[in-house]
C-alpha cells in the first residue's frame, strides 16, 4: 500500500452510504488507485489550484460526477473530507472552504494550536 486513507467527521460515510452498490464500487476502485498506485492518473486524483493542500478524488459513472475532497498529512495519509455531486465545470468554492475548514479542525485536533 502506498498511501493509507482515513475519512474525517462524517461527510464522506454518509455519502458514500447514500450510494447504490454501483456507486459504490466505483468509489472503491477509485479510493484504491489512490491507495495502491504510485503515480494516479489525473483524470481521478489531483491537486486543486489555489487552494490550502486539497486535493481532488474523481469518480466518473454515466450519470453522476462525485468529487470526494481531501488532504494529505505526513504524506502518505490521506484524509476524506467532504463528498459530493458536481453539476458544474468549476468544483463549489463552497465545497472547498468546507474541505478547507475540516482540514484546519483535523490539524488543530491532532496537533494542537497552530
Amino acid at each position: 500500500m502506498i498511501r493509507k486513507i482515513i475519512t474525517y467527521k462524517d461527510n464522506f460515510v454518509n455519502f458514500y452510504k447514500s450510494q447504490d452498490l454501483k456507486i459504490q464500487e466505483k468509489i472503491g476502485y477509485v479510493l484504491d488507485l489512490i491507495r495502491f498506485e504510485r503515480q494516479v492518473p489525473v483524470k481521478f486524483y489531483k491537486l486543486l489550484e489555489n487552494t490550502d493542500g486539497i486535493w481532488e478524488v474523481r469518480v466518473i459513472t454515466t450519470f453522476k460526477n462525485i468529487r470526494i475532497l481531501c488532504f494529505h498529512d505526513k504524506g502518505d495519509l490521506v484524509v476524506l473530507t467532504n463528498c459530493f455531486l458536481k453539476k458544474t465545470q468549476k468544483t463549489s468554492q463552497k465545497e472547498i472552504k468546507l474541505a478547507e475548514k475540516l482540514k484546519k479542525e483535523y490539524l488543530k485536533e491532532k496537533y494542537g494550536g497552530q
